[in-house]
């Protein structure tokens, strides 16, 4: 059921849902959350559904802001989604106009469900200078953004990391989940032996590649090389070099990754690609910061040793410049070809085909769903 409201306010939108709630026995007990989501107009569909599909294991009531032009006179259109329309949830999609393009906590202070958890989520873009310090973030327990959504990784986590306080995430961290459970067990198997140098490689607009190296290189106190490769969005391999060989995790397609581990056959472990659902579903789990993804985005983004940074796309990044000069890293290789990285002797990872059709956006940056992990 679908119910739209134009020219409204929040007091109106509140006494519509309890008039829905009495006329079709739609009821909210069990919500566990209140899930507030800002996004832009003409992409906020994409949000919305992996928040439907995360609301199957968390009920929660979505309320979605979705900015249109400041230049027009200042309004309220609402949709209210409930029953089939609204996943195991209810859905407030909320259209500002004017000054209410700007979303603020008054405006979802009356929708808010009472005595429930608030989870934040910036969709589309990284707020500046960060999510903590909007009206919004400041009510919220958690606080997602992404990363991703910048034209420069290292400076979008750079700022993240000046400003982070508990309870802030990034769905760049949470693609990398399956690659970091790998990895543990793989080590945890392992013939106990130091790894002198970790090399993550992947897409160099991708902040995914540079946290999960910076995790590595902290925790097993190596150095870390990153191999920025063309294309779409994603990390396709990590090498760990130790004295008695490599071990090599690396997924060819976007489903089945295959393991190299000295001394031992080719193994083929299921790792499928995360989508924008799993991601969103897997951060609605946990309420409370989490310690490690902290760690990694202010410590370890400190202090994680970079041996050097090789862009085979010809250019690497200001932000990527700055953050390899920081950490005392050797010179930038755009060419890509003054070191051979370790997997080099290895068959070349195959091409990934390209993510699905999405319409055409105004951003330099990517809607969400397109990043891979």
């Amino acid at each position: 059921m679908i119910v739209s409201m134009e020219n409204t306010t929040t007091s109106a939108i509140d006494k519509k849902l309890n008039l829905l709630r009495d006329q079709h026995g739609v009821v909210t007990l069990g919500r566990v959350l209140t899930l507030v989501i800002i996004a832009q107009a003409g992409h906020s569909e994409a949000a919305l559904e992996a928040a439907n599909f995360a609301s199957h294991e968390h009920p929660c009531r979505i309320l979605v802001h979705v900015a249109h032009s400041q230049a027009e006179s200042t309004r309220l259109d609402a949709q209210l989604r409930m029953g089939g329309d609204a996943g195991a949830s209810e859905v407030i999609v909320l259209h500002g106009y004017g000054e209410l393009a700007e979303p603020t906590e008054t405006l979802f202070s009356a929708l808010l469900l009472p005595d429930a958890p608030i989870v934040a989520w910036w969709a589309h873009t990284v707020p500046p200078p960060s999510p903590h310090t909007s009206s919004i973030a400041g009510i919220a327990h958690r606080r997602i953004t992404d990363s991703a959504r910048s034209d420069d990784a290292y400076e979008a986590l750079a700022e993240l990391s000046a400003r982070y306080v508990p309870g802030d995430t990034d769905l760049a961290w949470t693609r990398v989940t399956n690659w970091r459970i790998q990895l543990a067990a793989v080590l945890d198997q392992a013939e106990p032996a130091p790894v002198r140098e970790v090399v993550v490689e992947g897409c160099g607009r991708s902040p995914s590649v540079v946290l999960l190296g910076t995790w590595l290189g902290t925790r097993l106190d190596a150095e870390v090389t990153l191999v920025n490769n063309p294309g779409p969005r994603r990390l396709d391999r990590v090498t760990l070099v130790r004295d008695d060989g490599e071990i090599v995790l690396e997924r060819p397609g976007r489903s089945v990754a295959m393991l190299r581990q000295p001394g031992q056959p080719d193994q083929q472990i299921a790792m499928p690609v995360r989508d924008l659902n799993a991601c969103i579903a897997e951060e609605l789990r946990r309420l409370d910061p989490d310690e490690v993804y902290g760690e990694v985005v202010t410590t370890g983004l400190r202090d994680v040793r970079v041996a050097q940074i090789v862009d085979t796309t010809g250019e690497l990044t200001p932000g990527a410049e700055r953050f390899l000069a920081e950490h005392g890293g050797g010179s930038p290789d755009p060419e890509g070809s003054a070191r051979a990285t370790p997997g080099d002797a290895a068959e070349p990872v195959a091409d990934l085909p390209e993510p699905d059709e999405v319409p055409a956006v105004e951003l330099s940056v990517p809607v969400p769903g397109e990043e891979h992990a």
